[in-house]
């Protein structure tokens, strides 16, 4: 398990919706996401990965769970607030093999840098 957190200029409620529904994941995630009820449909250059939204409060965090990951496993999007700045932070956690976290972050830089520009910030 590893957390990557990132400064989004950008309200909480807008940030989640960009997390948790297909259009605003489609947008920066992947190139097209379907929902059918708890289970999204991620499809990059024709190859689709299914995965369930295991748990989510509104504005606050939501958690999805790749059909290949173990029960253990999931990816999550936390939405926090700086106490100092008022600044919202995306806070990602995720699971890697050891040797594969650099490229897993690297990965998750390039994604949020995408949703950064998407969101304006």
């Amino acid at each position: 398990m590893f957390t990557v957190e990132y400064p989004v200029r950008c309200s909480p409620a807008i940030l989640y919706e960009f997390l948790s529904t297909p259009n605003g994941l489609q947008e920066w995630f992947a190139d097209k996401v379907d929902q059918k009820e708890d289970t999204f449909y991620f499809s990059w250059n024709s190859a689709t990965d299914e995965a369930e939204r295991v748990g989510f409060e509104e504005n606050e965090f939501v958690r999805y769970r790749w059909e290949y990951y173990g029960d253990e496993e999931f990816f999550e999007f936390r939405i926090m607030q700086s106490p100092v700045t008022n600044e919202t932070i995306l806070q990602i956690t995720d699971f890697a093999d050891k040797t594969d976290v650099k490229d897993q972050q690297q990965l998750w830089n390039t994604q949020v840098s995408d949703l950064k520009h998407r969101i304006g910030s």
